[in-house]
């Protein structure tokens, strides 16, 4: 199973259709479980620590913590599935972390086991859950040979 763990509300109405594409088409171990974290009352600063905090506190020491970071690794897609093909075979919980606002804290940059950046550009957190649940899907597709996925 794969968890999101996004700071934010619940999925916009725009986004929803996009969401419901791709979710049901995930097939275990790709399964997908939101967790959705309510923003920080705090800004800024103590909104990342606030954020921070209730992010590690949902992590369990034995999960393979992806964040999502315009700063962190752009990776091919091949290369998304079989990370997560290996972290499957190792019997390890996949968690994906969408921050809030104002990003998260080295704490959890510290915890994370790979930080993805999906570009280099900034997107709305709505907006990266949607291109989130696709590539998780052609991941899944990559694995099994499907042609969804040209290379």
């Amino acid at each position: 199973m794969i968890t999101i763990l996004a700071v934010g509300k619940k999925h916009d109405d725009w986004v929803e259709p996009g969401i419901a594409r791709y979710e049901p088409r995930l097939k275990k171990p790709y399964d997908i479980h939101w967790q959705l974290l309510p923003h920080s009352v705090y800004d800024e600063d103590a909104a990342r620590v606030d954020e921070s905090g209730a992010i590690l506190a949902k992590l369990k020491p034995a999960d393979y913590v992806i964040l999502l970071d315009e700063r962190g690794e752009n990776i091919s897609s091949p290369a998304l599935s079989g990370m997560l093909e290996k972290s499957f075979t190792l019997s390890r919980n996949v968690v994906v972390i969408i921050g809030g606002a104002y990003g998260v804290d080295d704490s959890v940059h510290a915890r994370a086991d790979f930080v993805w950046s999906l570009s280099r550009l900034v997107f709305p957190h709505q907006l990266v859950r949607l291109v989130l649940i696709e590539q998780l899907y052609r991941a899944q597709q990559i694995a099994h040979g499907h042609p969804y996925h040209h290379s």
